[in-house]
């Protein structure tokens, strides 16, 4: 039978929400899922509460757990990376140091962002690291990320092993804004179709279609009618719909402009501290309930957490990897097909996917409006390809230079100052011997 590697298990979360969604997928019946993560206590409860849950709902998985990456590893067909290996903790760390320095929510999408330089810089050491020992152990697994930062991450793995390219894709649920934009249309969602090109966390929706009828002009007819919505908004002045963290608090409050000062915020109805602050309060709340459901064995998982399919896309993909069930999903990719138009061939793209047992293969979209891609080329290609520059060569110039981007930026002196700030903490010797070393 198949076998699923899941690195970085211990999160209860992702690692419950990609359970229930196996347990709905009788062709799944029978596979092993062999969890990993370096945290045994985290490894245990995660892996407890899915036997449990698997179990409840009568389904027969062979449901396995280790320390060890490469054991992990053997046999694998399909990895799946969900490891943070920089917690909240010291993101939340970070952005309090970087405030004192005038960095704010809103744009800044290296700094204030939870894709902040210093989250990114471990998480492409894991990312490589996992991809060569796919390469050594399970090299014709297919490789399946979800954790941040997908953009820099896909792009660094694609330009590094271009070879594996039909074998690998970062996934991201930004995507399903789509549906909550069809119900404020009151557009059913059985017969909706769409078209979302980008690059992650930076889509827009230029094809919408109800049962073959056109849904466009309804979206732009509907953005006309919300003045202070800062998402439509950009729908007016762009042409096209962002979608998913595009332009929410959750994608670095993107754009800028809108962030700007306080009467700003108030007239877009913008406030992302509430966001984050909500984000991080929520997910607290929901380990504190996975930890009660772990530590009282005589509660039912099913009960607690009943099932119902997500609008998660690894477990739909699996499946069609595994059992050949074409499917088209979206997903992050190499643009060596110039997928999107105007974006580098050797930048990760996010665009539909054919999925089968071929393999994960790009469909091309149509281009994206010239200030939709203007914008796409400015505020994430050229920072990402300094980023992973100055990842590569070490260079702390280029760190800050990135960070000279950010458009709280007012002097090379402030960033200077807040990277060193950052970078004096003591859980950052690793990423400071990097640069400094």
């Amino acid at each position: 039978m198949p076998k699923i590697s899941v690195i970085g298990a211990g999160s209860a979360v992702f690692s419950l929400n990609f359970i229930r969604d196996v347990c709905l997928k009788p062709n799944l019946r029978g596979c092993t899922v062999h969890f990993m993560d370096i945290d045994q206590s985290r490894l245990d409860g995660a892996h407890g509460l899915c036997v449990r849950y698997a179990q409840e709902v009568g389904l027969e998985l062979d449901l396995r757990k280790t320390t060890n990456r490469s054991e992990a590893l053997q046999g694998a067909d399909i990895v799946l990376n969900l490891a943070l290996v920089a917690g909240h903790h010291r993101l939340r760390a970070g952005w309090d140091l970087a405030r004192t320095f005038g960095y704010e929510w809103g744009g800044s999408l290296h700094v204030m962002h939870d894709e902040a330089f210093w989250i990114n810089f471990y998480q492409l050491k894991l990312f490589e690291s996992v991809m060569q020992d796919i390469e050594a152990i399970c090299p014709n697994a297919f490789y399946i990320q979800l954790d941040n930062p997908v953009m820099a991450g896909m792009t660094l793995l694609h330009r590094k092993y271009p070879h594996r390219a039909g074998r690998m894709v970062g996934l991201c649920h930004g995507y399903a804004a789509v549906y909550w934009l069809a119900m404020q249309l009151g557009i059913p969602r059985q017969g909706l179709t769409y078209e979302i090109p980008g690059v992650n966390h930076f889509v827009w929706l230029t094809k919408l279609f109800s049962n073959g009828e056109d849904m466009m002009p309804r979206v732009r007819e509907w953005a006309a009618s919300q003045p202070n919505d800062k998402l439509a908004d950009l729908c007016r002045r762009v042409g096209v719909y962002p979608i998913g963290d595009t332009g929410t608090d959750g994608g670095g409050s993107w754009g800028w402009w809108y962030h700007r000062d306080a009467a700003t915020l108030k007239h877009w109805q913008e406030d992302p501290s509430v966001f984050w602050n909500g984000y991080f309060t929520s997910g607290e709340a929901m380990v504190a309930n996975i930890q009660r459901v772990v530590q009282d064995t005589s509660a039912k998982v099913t009960e607690a957490f009943p099932p119902g399919e997500s609008d998660e896309l690894m477990v739909p993909l699996i499946e069609a990897l595994l059992c050949d069930i074409p499917r088209v999903l979206i997903g992050n990719v190499g643009n060596a097909g110039e997928y999107v138009p105007g974006v580098p061939r050797d930048f990760a793209v996010e665009v539909p996917t054919l999925v089968s047992k071929r393999g994960i293969q790009p469909i091309s979209t149509h281009p994206l409006p010239p200030t939709a891609l203007a914008y796409l080329l400015r505020d994430c290609v050229a920072p990402v390809n300094l980023e992973l520059a100055a990842h590569e060569q070490r260079n702390k110039q280029m760190l800050v230079e990135l960070v000279m981007m950010d458009p709280w930026t007012k002097s090379e002196t402030q960033a200077r100052n807040m990277i060193d700030a950052v970078l004096a903490l003591p859980v950052h010797a690793e990423m400071r011997a990097h640069y400094e070393g």
